[in-house]
């Protein structure tokens, strides 16, 4: 029986070494699943390439599709790709709507997977934010960014609640659930919170969330921290086993999958928590730590 092909697309982002990496590790994984993975940058960098040998890279442009009939041609039909890749950066997108949506709207890897019907999942993710991006939220829980995709008025959302975007990011994730779950067979839609864990084997350049708080909490200046906007940061090595469950169950059953789910850990904390937290573990004063409200930044 031939090994199951998996396809990362965005391979060389945070959780896409982090997916690389587990699957790389995994000795069943690795007796049962042919892996790949795309990337944007030329090359991709040696130390990813070091750490999971046996994976193929591939470039691709999502805008375009250029590179998606190469995975084809020389790896095989994907059983399931797992879409990591965004433009997520806010102002970026606000500052190029066209780019923000020809590449978070996956209409090219899309289009790809349509002409193997209905054989492979696509389980489609959005990306971490920088948490300095971070803004409008009041409580929510359970979605990777609450400011564009829910508007953030009450506590607890639930995949059901409509989405109601405030930014071109945020226009632009919908979309994209919208077109997945139009034109897709099978799919797993899966909404992330905050992602925070150890850096990837390649440092990736946008700041991380708890390394970022670490750092602005090392200079032993005061910092400001939102204290009422509320998350569930979700850590990275449970986001991969959950899309490794995902992807194991598709392969062993074959049944149909059309999933959306909000994914989030299982404390639900403002940034000034989050703040706390770090400074408890790294031995800081809670002192450097001024809790303010989010609307301080904008008026």
């Amino acid at each position: 029986m031939r090994k199951k092909r998996v396809v990362i697309v965005g391979g060389t982002g945070y959780l896409g070494q982090h997916l690389l990496q587990s699957l790389a590790d995994d000795p069943v994984a690795n007796s049962t699943l042919s892996l790949a993975f795309t990337h944007h940058s030329v090359p991709p960098p040696h130390a990813l390439l070091n750490a999971v040998p046996h994976a193929l890279p591939f470039h691709v442009d999502l805008r375009s599709g250029d590179g998606l009939s190469a995975i084809s041609d020389a790896f095989g039909q994907p059983d399931v790709v797992i879409n990591c890749a965004a433009l997520s950066v806010p102002r970026v997108c606000e500052s190029d709507p066209e780019a923000a949506m020809s590449v978070n709207v996956p209409t090219s890897l899309v289009k790809w997977l349509s002409s193997f019907g209905d054989a492979t999942l696509l389980i489609h993710l959005s990306t971490d934010q920088e948490i300095r991006f971070f803004f409008l939220i009041h409580s929510l829980e359970n979605d990777l960014d609450i400011s564009v995709v829910y508007e953030g008025t009450k506590s607890f959302y639930k995949e059901e609640d409509e989405a109601a975007p405030v930014n071109v990011y945020g226009k632009s994730k919908v979309e994209a659930e919208r077109f997945v779950s139009k034109n897709c067979q099978n799919f797993a839609i899966l909404r992330s919170s905050i992602i925070y864990g150890p850096q990837t084997i390649s440092p990736v350049p946008k700041s991380l969330p708890i390394q970022w708080i670490d750092g602005a909490l090392a200079k032993g200046e005061t910092m400001n921290f939102f204290n009422d906007e509320f998350r569930c940061p979700v850590f990275v090595k449970d986001l991969v086993s959950i899309i490794q469950f995902l992807t194991n169950q598709w392969i062993s059953e074959g049944k149909q999958v059309q999933l959306l789910l909000n994914v989030g850990g299982p404390d639900r904390v403002s940034r000034v928590q989050m703040a706390e937290a770090v400074a408890l573990v790294r031995g800081y004063s809670t002192s450097l730590i001024k809790p303010v409200p989010s609307s301080s930044v904008f008026f």
